[in-house]
């Protein structure tokens, strides 16, 4: 497994990040309640896996349910070996709005207590905002209270995980995210503008949704009217793979990985297999020309919302 440096943060990581959420709470495709997830003792099993195959990047949040104690239990005796980011809990209310700040610093400070306490951890590697928009990104107390974080030896590297260009743009400016966590992959690529920018800043980079929950691969097949373009755009997709012997989740995941200024690539790992078809794709060669020509973005990236998708029954 090939370790790329995480920025400027002194960290070392997998190119291949382990997805911590779907071990953590009941998330994707056909998987409703925690009869459908690993159990405990496979789930360990599974994190212990991973790092015995050269991953050392694990991904989390205080919102993903048992994840961090799983990964705690995991690696109570290999602490030195892993890389652990988690995010804090999400800052705005129920009605979307920003509390005050005393109340900010405190949910920020109790995140991280608990985080610390189920990873069984005097310390994380990187803390990052999770869902951080321009307001959060840019206030005051959030980020005096991330760099005092810092300061106390509580996280080793800040970060934000988001979701526009124009947020990682903000992040990546403002001189205090050492990380950014972004959504990319071949059918949406507008993210792609702020990896030159991110390298030149020194700004780690993390990206996720490389598979877009699974669109790109066998379940972006047979949907509804509504996708019919998208599915359309999957095909050529996944023609193109065939040709150069690769199924499309393989050209997907190659692809990201593809990219010279990501520094790692977040899968969300729930089974060994999905562990050891991402260790595959990781040894694989790059890609070739004709398959990076090939990887054209779907001409309305704003279409390509899968809570949307979902919420109006076309999944």
């Amino acid at each position: 497994m090939i370790n790329k440096p995480l920025g400027n943060t002194g960290i070392g990581v997998s190119q291949i990040a382990f997805g911590g959420v779907e071990i953590g709470l009941p998330y994707g495709p056909g998987i409703t309640s925690e009869k459908d997830m690993l159990q405990e003792s496979e789930a360990v099993a599974l994190l212990l896996q991973a790092l015995d195959s050269g991953v050392n990047f694990f991904d989390t949040a205080r919102m993903y349910g048992k994840s961090e104690e799983l990964i705690g239990k995991a690696f109570s005796q290999h602490r030195k070996e892993v890389v652990i980011c988690t995010k804090c809990q999400h800052l705005r209310d129920a009605s979307g709005n920003l509390p005050d700040e005393k109340a900010l610093v405190k949910i920020i400070r109790q995140s991280l207590e608990g985080s610390l306490k189920a990873l069984r951890m005097e310390t994380v590697d990187v803390l990052m905002l999770h869902q951080a928009d321009i307001e959060i990104l840019q206030n005051e107390a959030v980020c005096r209270t991330f760099e005092d974080i810092i300061k106390e030896g509580l996280s080793m590297a800040i970060g934000a995980s988001t979701y526009t260009v124009e947020e990682s743009e903000v992040a990546i400016n403002s001189g205090l995210w050492e990380v950014i966590q972004l959504p990319y992959n071949l059918l949406d690529q507008r993210q792609s503008k702020v990896f030159d920018l991110g390298a030149e800043k020194g700004v780690g980079m993390v990206v996720r949704s490389v598979l877009l929950r699974g669109m790109l691969s066998d379940r972006g097949k047979n949907l509804k009217a509504p996708l019919a373009e998208i599915e359309k755009h999957i095909a050529n997709y996944a023609v193109l793979a065939a040709e150069e012997g690769l199924t499309l989740p393989e050209y997907a995941t190659r692809f990201v990985l593809d990219q010279p200024n990501v520094s790692s690539v977040l899968v969300g790992i729930d089974k060994p297999l999905y562990l050891e078809k991402a260790l595959e794709t990781a040894h694989q060669p790059a890609l070739s020309k004709k398959l990076m020509d090939g990887a054209i973005p779907f001409p309305d990236p704003e279409f390509i919302n899968i809570p949307y998708w979902d919420r109006m029954g076309w999944l």
